[in-house]
């Protein structure tokens, strides 16, 4: 943004050249001018500032919620989703229910589902 405030300083200059006595109606307009030509400088890059911030902030953001992403979806794939047939219930099962029983009684109906047939499915 230094380009700005360099372009700013040049206009300043030119009027200054120019000879313009601040009193009369054209060197007034023109210093008007050239100050809120400051003062939006000013303000651009105060906005430059606040957006690399909340850049920063998002990008630090995104990387915590992959992280947490990562957790969730890998225990997602450490269980096994199958349906009661009795109810249609539909039970998460781990993989350590998996390798220590082959039938899983349903929370919901009490029913016996079988791991091994709902495998195949």
């Amino acid at each position: 943004m230094e380009h700005l405030y360099e372009k700013v300083a040049y206009l300043r200059g030119l009027a200054e050249g120019m000879e313009l006595k601040e009193s009369s109606k054209e060197g007034k307009v023109l210093l008007q001018i050239i100050e809120t030509l400051e003062e939006f400088t000013d303000a651009i890059v105060e906005l430059d500032e606040n957006q690399l911030e909340l850049t920063d902030y998002v990008e630090t953001l995104d990387e915590d919620l992959e992280d947490v992403e990562d957790e969730l979806y890998e225990e997602e794939l450490d269980s096994l989703e199958i349906q009661c047939p009795e109810c249609k219930e539909v039970l998460f099962i781990d993989d350590e229910d998996l390798l220590d029983d082959e039938n899983i009684q349903c929370p919901e109906c009490n029913e016996e589902v079988e791991i091994e047939e709902s495998k195949e499915n």
